[in-house]
């Protein structure tokens, strides 16, 4: 026992104890909101990789393949519920938290430390860290990518090689976006090079490195074929490599355009003034970090402000995009400690004090009071929790009897997701657009749209519980039909609130 405590007490708990918080934030009550509109895609797309064997690579759907093999394996191991649709995001957030106290070799313990805390607790952060989208694979192999690069200026080791080619495989796999990271990148290099030229900071040479071209060759090797593997379809679609390519055309008017997500180009300002308290802070001192002895702050520095011009220039912006861009400039934040005189130590402290704990009161509030709440600007395009007045009894019937299954459900409306992925297990559920309508009209739960309610109950026969449901903003309210007979158990003493006219015999 006295050798476990003396163990316990030369063990460094700090950074644990930001992974544990980490953790929390992003486990804790995980499928308390509706699948948002892109997971009920995503979702759908891997229902589609089940039918195929392979997820076939769409150049004009603008996000690699890596995202929907993870989910496929998820999904697989653990079955289809928004939980293994969301973990594996969750679980690269955490790992992207413990990635930021890796870049302690070149920004020093308290600022990696201190940026990893950040992060932890982030508004943003924690709320696409909840997310089954691309983005957090974006930040994670952006993050790799451009420890690689700093490592192997400073170490020159192999391990920093796989780092730096790992990364850019994995944004490549992930998004047609790594194209702004690595340009990105390669100006912060010359843009921190001027800025030594008027402010030298010493030894700043690139060390001797200690890798062979069998280490680059090896490197290389792999990432081009874990591209090669996943754009190929597993070697089932081998036109979705030429798909890398293509992609392009279509991303340039998309991103010129906007395609009904086009914002001002000072939109994600507004958002970091609403929520990202810490880099507010950041983008304030990243105007003095010429002045810094520490040429990987200031590369971190200049990196991350050109992220966020070039992420201002694109028309086509939507709100999850900011992690995978603003996380550099909370080195920034942490780098306030070397920034301010030491005889300012105490409000320093102070200050960066009160900045977490806001932070932290900001994504309690966001992620478990308002994360469905449309006067959220981070809460885009995002499902009501109106949703769960069908697919609550409906799985409850489910889950005590499987027959329930096979339940005739007819869903008439424009853009349904993310119903096509919740109740993609349910084999009788008809999907009715652009003017569709089933021969017959009665089921045990219809959701019908506005204009097409008088038409439906016309050609109903049977009674009827009856609500209305919104699925998500911008799109008119539907009317929700539950059978009652199928549903009485679930609602008693509830009468039926429509019945329709009795069948002509």
């Amino acid at each position: 026992m006295a050798d476990l405590k003396e163990r316990a007490a030369t063990v460094d708990w700090v950074p644990w104890a930001i992974l544990g918080l980490a953790a929390f934030l992003r486990f804790l009550l995980l499928g308390m909101k509706p699948p948002h509109f892109d997971e009920g895609i995503n979702g759908w797309f891997v229902d589609q990789m089940v039918k195929n064997g392979f997820y076939r690579y769409d150049p004009t759907n603008y996000h690699g393949p890596l995202h929907f093999y993870v989910l496929f394996l998820s999904e697989t191991l653990l079955g289809r519920n928004i939980w293994a649709l969301r973990l594996p995001v969750v679980i690269i957030s955490t790992f992207c938290v413990f990635l930021t106290m890796k870049f302690e070799p070149f920004v020093g313990r308290n600022v990696s430390r201190l940026a990893a805390l950040a992060m932890a607790i982030s508004p943003g952060f924690v709320f696409y860290g909840r997310y089954s989208i691309h983005e957090i694979w974006l930040q994670c192999f952006s993050m790799f990518f451009i420890l690689g690069l700093l490592g192997l200026w400073r170490r020159g080791t192999p391990g920093y090689l796989w780092c730096l080619v790992m990364g850019f495989a994995g944004m490549v796999l992930t998004k047609e976006t790594y194209i702004i990271h690595v340009g990105c990148a390669v100006l912060a290099m010359l843009v921190t090079g001027v800025s030594h030229r008027l402010n030298r900071v010493p030894n700043i040479r690139p060390v001797r490195q200690l890798w062979s071209y069998l280490d680059l060759l090896m490197a290389v090797a792999v990432g081009a074929a874990l591209i090669i593997f996943f754009y190929s379809g597993t070697f089932f679609n081998w036109p979705g490599v030429k798909g890398l390519f293509q992609t392009f055309q279509t991303w340039f008017k998309t991103g010129s355009n906007g395609n009904g997500h086009e914002k001002v180009w000072w939109y994600w300002f507004e958002l970091i003034g609403r929520y990202e308290l810490a880099i507010v802070f950041g983008l304030l001192f990243a105007l003095y970090t010429p002045f810094i002895k520490n040429i990987s702050l200031r590369f971190l520095a200049v990196y991350g402000v050109g992220c966020l011009a070039a992420y201002s220039i694109v028309h086509y912006k939507t709100p999850w995009c900011i992690i995978a861009f603003i996380w550099p400039i909370l080195f920034v934040f942490g780098a306030v400690l070397l920034i301010v005189p030491v005889r300012y130590r105490l409000a320093t402290n102070i200050s960066l004090g009160l900045i977490l704990w806001a932070s932290l009161i900001n994504s309690i509030r966001l992620n478990y009071f308002r994360c469905s709440s449309f006067e959220e600007p981070y809460v885009y395009v995002q499902t009501y929790n109106d949703i769960f007045k069908l697919t609550k009894p409906l799985l409850t019937l489910a889950k005590e009897d499987p027959t329930t299954y096979q339940l005739v459900g007819h869903l008439i409306r424009t853009s349904t997701y993310p119903f096509p992925w919740i109740l993609g297990d349910f084999t009788k559920v008809g999907y009715y657009e652009a003017g569709n309508m089933p021969n017959d009209v009665d089921g045990a739960f219809l959701i019908v749209q506005q204009d097409k309610i008088a038409e439906v109950e016309s050609k109903m026969h049977e009674s009827y519980f009856t609500d209305f449901l919104t699925i998500r903003p911008y799109q008119d309210t539907s009317k929700l039909y539950l059978n009652a007979k199928v549903f009485a158990k679930l609602f008693p003493g509830r009468t039926a609130e429509f019945t329709g006219k009795p069948a002509t015999p």
